[in-house]
């Protein structure tokens, strides 16, 4: 793919070159072919490297992809060192809110209506504001109070130059430089510009809030707003109001009037349930998108970025959970090298030793002490080391867990995040039993068992008769003959040869004693010959050996 000459196509080359530059050092924006590109002001080389935290704020003053895409590479630990992903996950999303006159108009085109005939109330002042939107209270006629979240004007357009940009670029690495083949940067902007436009999509945004507030429904402690469909476009998502405090804004006197403990345990245990039984989870439960509310109870906001898990990875990231959560290395080590990529290099002895150091190393330590999802961050980490990719979900699940750690400890200093795992684990089993146990499962068995009852009696009677009858033939496939006999010949010619070679070099020598009035070059004439069938035939053998072994 040829690079665009658009402008706004070349400022964002200029930009990412200037990125690739100073963080990257300059051989690298070579190697792309980016070096014309990069604007004047632009630091000349990558000797001083920046540190992780200016990345973050690099990122973020690029805009709106640029924080996304900084948050998808906060869960790539094949690409990234730790405090890289540290900073990269701690990105904040908040711009100056547009014009109230915009607002408006993208109400009125989306909903078609005006503002006035679709709610009661609206305040003008946004309550939040990121870079795709903004979020503002309002009534409707109703009485129902409401969120309503608008999408900036020209957003869409605005990400869709970014991500042609990336495309390019991507296209340019993987066919040009050894980390572009190895990592295929193309295939990570692809599911990037997926992710990107389900979040702009705010009608997906509505459905999982409708999803994720059924698979929850069973929580008394844990609040997802509802959204208004018949309020709710592309542009505009209207949900319910939710009158509450983000969690890490809480004080010391507010913690001490909530049964934290009890909150924390709750919001774990539906996460694991998330995780675990549903396969579809909020992947940024981080305290800013956590509120508590009035009545104490924990309301989960901005869920427009989710994951999804197929029921066998489910299980073997459970399996994987319960073995770090208990120490158990053999087992993580299977688990690991089931799930991950084996990539060339890859050494299962360095993955076990290095697996074995780690959960040795949080032995010593309280339960308390130890972060789960961290852990989870650091296997991945060690299975690249050992050249073992794993699934970019369990990145996604250690971030989540991550965040939910801190969610949890600033509800309850004393949350054990491992402790809560061992106690759900029989629960989560037990519903991930009920949720295989459908109509449509148990039918499926039923068929099969019945074609088996059905058929068993004829065939037990055929194996029977042959047995009787002395024809029961045991084959076994141990090797293939043809090659072997046909190696052991290639050998046995080989041998014979060098005997023959031998038994010629051995009759010249002696041959050589006997003067004869046959000479080649004053040498005995047979013995010439001989010694010259030898050499010819040993060049040959080795020739023979060198091209065919």
């Amino acid at each position: 793919m040829g690079i665009s000459l658009k402008p706004s196509s070349l400022k964002r080359y200029s930009d990412i070159a200037g990125l690739l530059l100073k963080y990257g050092g300059s051989d690298l924006v070579r190697r792309a072919g980016l070096e014309d590109a990069v604007a004047p002001g632009h630091p000349a080389g990558g000797e001083d490297l920046a540190k992780a935290e200016s990345l973050a704020d690099d990122l973020e003053r690029m805009g709106p992809t640029f924080i996304k895409l900084g948050q998808v590479l906060s869960t790539r630990n094949d690409l990234l060192p730790p405090e890289y992903l540290d900073a990269l996950s701690r990105l904040q999303d908040r711009v100056a809110p547009f014009p109230f006159e915009q607002v408006e108009v993208t109400i009125r085109e989306e909903l078609g209506v005006r503002l006035s005939k679709a709610f009661a109330e609206f305040d003008t002042t946004p309550i939040a504001s990121a870079s795709l939107g903004q979020v503002h209270r309002a009534v409707m006629h109703d009485g129902r109070t409401v969120a309503v979240k608008v999408q900036r004007p020209g957003i869409r357009r605005h990400v869709e130059e970014d991500l042609d940009a990336l495309e390019d670029i991507a296209s340019f690495l993987d066919a040009h430089t050894r980390a572009g083949r190895a990592y295929s940067f193309g295939d990570t902007l692809n599911e990037f510009r997926k992710s990107m436009f389900r979040e702009l999509d705010y009608r997906q945004e509505a459905s999982n809030l409708v999803t994720i507030g059924q698979n929850l429904a069973e929580f008394e402690r844990i609040v997802i707003p509802a959204p208004v469909n018949d309020y709710t476009s592309d542009r505009v998502l209207t949900m319910d109001f939710v009158r509450g405090r983000k969690i890490n804004a809480l004080s010391p006197l507010s913690r001490l009037e909530i049964d934290g403990s009890a909150i924390a345990q709750e919001l774990f245990k539906a996460y694991l349930k998330q995780m675990l039984v549903d396969g579809f989870f909020h992947a940024d439960p981080h305290p800013g998108n956590v509120f508590l509310t009035a009545d104490h109870k924990l309301a989960l906001l901005d869920l427009g970025m989710t994951a999804t898990l197929t029921p066998s990875l489910q299980e073997d990231l459970l399996r994987l959970v319960l073995a770090i959560a208990e120490g158990r290395t053999e087992d993580a080590v299977n688990v690991v090298m089931k799930i991950g990529t084996a990539l060339p290099g890859n050494d299962e002895h360095k993955l076990s030793t290095a697996l074995s150091e780690l959960i040795t190393q949080y032995r010593g330590q309280k339960l308390a002490q130890v972060q789960i999802g961290r852990r989870l961050m650091e296997v991945g980490g060690i299975s690249v080391d050992a050249c073992f990719r794993l699934p970019p979900e369990m990145t996604m699940l250690g971030r989540a867990l991550i965040n939910l750690d801190l969610v949890g400890r600033t509800l309850d200093p004393e949350f054990d995040p491992n402790e809560a795992i061992r106690e759900n684990a029989a629960d989560i089993m037990q519903q991930r039993l009920k949720k295989s146990t459908t109509p449509g499962s148990i039918f499926s068995n039923v068929l099969e068992a019945k074609d088996f009852a059905l058929k068993m009696p004829g065939q037990l009677n055929r194996i029977l008769e042959n047995v009787a009858g002395n024809r029961v033939e045991v084959k076994v496939h141990a090797f293939d003959e043809d090659r072997l006999m046909s190696g052991i010949h290639k050998v046995a010619n080989r041998i014979t040869v060098g005997l023959v070679m031998s038994a010629l070099i051995v009759g010249a020598a002696l041959l050589m004693r006997v003067q004869t009035s046959f000479t080649i070059l004053g040498y005995p004439g047979i013995a010439m010959i001989f010694f010259t069938m030898a050499a010819v035939g040993g060049f040959g053998l080795v020739v023979a050996i060198l091209r065919d072994d």
